[in-house]
């Protein structure tokens, strides 16, 4: 399987000895950003066409802002694997949250969770399909920054356990419409599941360890941010900000904390977990 082309950028940068001391620290911080914005890329490229078309795109023009945006999407994704920027594994892996992400759009937005308050023709139901890879830059960046930083992990729990509760995360997301929510047994079955489960990445040449509760909570957090840029950028709409934009409510956070560890199942099918060397 060939690698991308960041993976010789990457392994001439982890190889490079700037010293020690201040010199180090000042690499290793360069270098994780460095990493840290390559994992991001899908990501932050979308986000970008979200603001400039909400800023710069005409009213006036025969293609509609969302089939435009689904349009370029497409368009980065192919540049992206024809370019080798990005695996076809990892491909494989955003084709999945595509879909995943979409059938949960289909669903909220049909119980008015959100819409989408712009016209389109590339659209399934009320959903329009740039949504789809909004879902799938998360899957980008977890599956890419997976083997940027070649993570390990101690104390994993059994993959069954993971994917039972995954299970039931992603089927609260809908049942909580009628049936009781139970978000917070989820947290709490998520914290217990968990609480001992150490991730290592390696960002130089050494290993350093946080516990993956946290990992997922800074994600979750970083993700948050990134939907109040997107309804800032009117790309879609939360009840109460119909008449102007005001951030996010931080229930949503929970809502995405939840969600990195199905992100996580979901990455397992192609980045196996090991345990550290």
């Amino acid at each position: 399987m060939k690698h991308s082309r960041f993976e010789a950028i990457r392994l001439r940068l982890e190889r490079f000895d700037p010293g020690t001391g201040w010199r180090l620290w000042l690499y290793e911080f360069l270098l994780f950003g460095f990493k840290q914005g390559w994992a991001c890329l899908f990501g932050a490229l979308m986000l970008a066409l979200l603001l400039a078309t909400h800023f710069l795109y005409p009213e006036s023009a025969p293609l509609h802002r969302y089939d435009f945006l689904t349009l370029s999407a497409v368009a980065i994704q192919g540049a992206m694997l024809a370019f080798r920027l990005e695996t076809w594994a990892e491909a494989k892996v955003i084709l999945i949250f595509h879909v995943v992400g979409t059938v949960m759009e289909l669903f909220k937005t049909a119980a008015g969770s959100w819409i989408y308050p712009e016209a389109s023709v590339l659209h399934i139901g009320a959903v329009p399909l740039f949504s789809g890879f909004m879902y799938a830059a998360v899957g980008s960046y977890i599956a890419r920054v997976w083997r940027i930083f070649d993570f390990r992990y101690t104390g994993y729990p059994s993959r069954w356990a993971t994917w039972v509760l995954a299970a039931a995360i992603y089927i609260n997301f809908f049942a909580h419409h009628w049936l009781p929510d139970i978000r917070m047994a989820l947290f709490a079955a998520t914290i217990l599941l968990f609480w001992k489960t150490r991730i290592h990445f390696r960002n130089w040449r050494e290993h350093r360890w946080m516990p993956l509760l946290l990992g997922f909570l800074l994600v979750a957090l970083f993700i948050w941010g990134a939907e109040n840029i997107g309804t800032f950028a009117r790309a879609w709409t939360y009840p109460g900000q119909e008449n102007g934009w005001k951030m996010v409510s931080l229930a949503k956070l929970g809502s995405w904390f939840l969600l990195m560890l199905i992100s996580f199942v979901l990455v397992e099918l192609v980045s196996p977990v090991r345990e550290p060397d």
